[in-house]
């Protein structure tokens, strides 16, 4: 198996090896073929102008000899093409030999082809009229000087330079680039695998510029720290479960021993005192069961249009002798006189709000106040309880919805399960509501819940 930096740099490597190689092929046939059209050319200019220089050395003695433009001879042998002048009737003058241009160390032929010996016969005319012919042979299509193939070697030498070069910026560029996707995936992979394997407080700390991998980075980082938390709550829910339960067993078995033993007498208050242990034993077993149907969706929902406002003041005047006893002023504010409709459980809406008005009681001491407001909006119906207890600290606030959990040891001083406000949420979330809280620790605590207001209530 190839590790992603190697199989990255590979196909990047190929992929411009490959490209490089193509524009290579692409820029040496387009040279090649635009040289020898410049050679062609070159040489139909050739043509025509010992065509020209011939019928001028015609038109100046107005005949023919073997003396005839003789001296061009010497240009067509040091430039590896033959000339053969005839008369009008095709009769020789003069003429070179093309077996002298095989081995002429002069010039290079473009295409070692020297068993084929092509010509050309061009007219020579006077007045319009036609005095000659002039026939050109070479033993190639195209004739190279010495100095044509030097500058066709240093192209091409040119252009493979160019592409070793290129090979090699391109694998240093490859490498660096495969490097800077393979780092943070290499390490995001080995923290996913500490993770996998129960360490969970394994963190990426290299940042990436590439926004994906960004992304990527702090979601695995996310993810840990989310179950680092996790495993901490459930490590303290085994722990809080163990306490609850353990506390009130050993009230009972303490009790009954010192009982049987004659250490305590059997009296009403006695018994009366245990049974209220058993009372909060099974109550902790209720939560915890209520608990378990609503986060199993097993718990069967009575929906009907239910008017929040009667349940609330239904509540408020249970709450008002408790919260008389503790020396705690209780205010209910409804922003309508019409009825607040949404759509619920009756029962497990009261849950709700019993849990909720609990809570701000439980952690508000005497003297406090508790507001409780209700109002409605086009959409919602906003039940807003707001207390002035100890409140809830930043680092336990994103917390407070978890099963079990406490809070700061303030919060865990009274009594209580940390099962209330999961349950509320839960029910919450059947019921497509939510909450929102908001708290500073000493400053008391403002816990707001959002219901859907049901269509064709009425509205002020």
């Amino acid at each position: 198996m190839q590790s992603i930096r190697r199989r990255l740099s590979i196909i990047l490597v190929c992929t411009a090896i490959l490209a490089l190689l193509l524009s290579t092929l692409f820029v040496n046939i387009t040279i090649s073929r635009t040289f020898d059209n410049y050679l062609v050319e070159i040489q139909n200019k050739r043509n025509i102008r010992i065509v020209k220089y011939l019928e001028e050395v015609y038109k100046k003695s107005g005949k023919w000899s073997e003396n005839s433009g003789i001296e061009i001879m010497h240009e067509a042998y040091m430039s590896n093409y033959c000339l053969t002048l005839k008369e009008e009737n095709k009769k020789i003058i003069w003429g070179m030999n093309p077996s002298d241009m095989i081995h002429n160390p002069n010039v290079h032929m473009h295409i070692k082809n020297e068993g084929v010996y092509t010509t050309s016969t061009f007219e020579i005319r006077s007045n319009n009229k036609i005095v000659g012919y002039v026939e050109i042979g070479q033993y190639a299509p195209v004739l190279l000087s010495k100095e044509d193939v030097n500058f066709k070697i240093s192209i091409n030498e040119s252009i493979i330079l160019s592409v070793v070069l290129s090979i090699l910026i391109t694998i240093l560029i490859s490498i660096f680039i495969s490097k800077q996707f393979s780092t943070p995936l290499s390490q995001i992979s080995k923290i996913s695998v500490y993770l996998s394997n129960g360490n969970y407080g394994e963190r990426s700390h290299n940042k990436s510029n590439i926004l994906e991998l960004e992304d990527l980075r702090n979601s695995i980082n996310t993810l840990g720290e989310k179950l680092q938390h996790q495993d901490v709550l459930r490590k303290r829910l085994i722990s809080d479960i163990s306490h609850e339960i353990r506390t009130p067993l050993n009230i009972l078995q303490n009790n009954f021993e010192a009982m049987i033993d004659g250490i305590f007498p059997v009296d009403n208050e006695r018994l009366t005192y245990l049974n209220e242990e058993v009372i909060r034993f099974g109550k902790l077993l209720d939560n915890l069961n209520t608990l378990k149907e609503v986060e199993a969706e097993e718990i069967v929902l009575s929906m009907e249009k239910i008017d929040l406002r009667d349940i609330l003041s239904s509540v408020v005047n249970d709450f008002e002798v408790i919260a008389e006893n503790k020396n705690l002023n209780i205010s209910l504010e409804c922003s309508t006189s019409n009825p607040c409709n949404i759509l619920g459980d009756r029962d497990k809406i009261k849950q709700v709000i019993i849990n909720l008005l609990s809570n701000a009681v439980k952690f508000t001491e005497g003297l406090g106040e508790i507001n409780i407001t209700l109002k409605e909006t086009d959409e919602k119906v906003i039940l807003k309880i707001k207390d002035t207890g100890i409140g809830i600290n930043k680092e336990d606030l994103p917390y407070i919805f978890e099963r079990l959990y406490r809070g700061d040891k303030s919060r865990h001083e009274i009594e209580g399960t940390g099962i209330g406000l999961t349950i509320v949420k839960n029910i919450l979330t059947l019921h497509k509501a939510s909450i929102d809280v908001k708290s500073k620790e000493g400053k008391g605590c403002v816990v707001t819940v959002y219901f859907s207001r049901m269509l064709g209530s009425s509205h002020k």
